[in-house]
């Protein structure tokens, strides 16, 4: 049996860490926490995640509930030789696609380049990676409203 190997971009981890209903969708709509396969993220994840901890002042149990999410993944980090060839392919096809795509961030940028050179699906809440897939990584868009009301549209798609 393949199970489908996946990339969290830090928008979805942000809704693991909280725990509530959104996050606990998403971790059983893609067997995050069940599959034989870990997910990944890339260093650039846990960066912004601590700075979102020190912004919003997170208390003690959320910055546990932070490592514990932290430690059930798999990290990838940015030293390597393919994801710096990766970073390029990413940021060239982005400028391909401006100005109709939205401009995307680098470490947005490193988090697509990891998810292509794990060939991982890249699991996001935001927009930013769209123009991506399916040709430089695969996207799967989470609608976080659908996630409060699973009853009134899908919970994600794939682009």
């Amino acid at each position: 049996m393949t199970t489908e190997r996946y990339l969290l971009d830090t928008s979805v981890m942000l809704l693991l860490v909280r725990g509530d209903e959104p996050g606990r969708a998403i971790d059983q709509r893609f067997d995050l926490s069940t599959a034989p396969e870990r997910p990944l993220v890339s260093i650039v994840t846990h960066a912004e995640l601590q700075v979102l901890a020190r912004r919003n002042h997170w208390g003690r149990r959320k910055l546990e509930a932070l490592a514990i999410a932290l430690s059930n993944v798999v990290t990838i980090d940015v030293q390597s030789g393919p994801l710096l060839d990766a970073y390029g392919a990413i940021e060239f096809a982005s400028q391909r696609h401006r100005p109709s795509a939205r401009p995307m961030s680098h470490n947005d940028m490193w988090i697509a380049a990891a998810a292509k050179v794990a060939h991982a699906t890249l699991l996001t809440t935001d927009k930013d990676f769209t123009h991506l897939s399916p040709n430089d990584c695969r996207v799967v868009l989470i609608d976080p409203k659908a996630l409060r009301n699973p009853n009134d549209a899908p919970v994600s798609r794939a682009l």
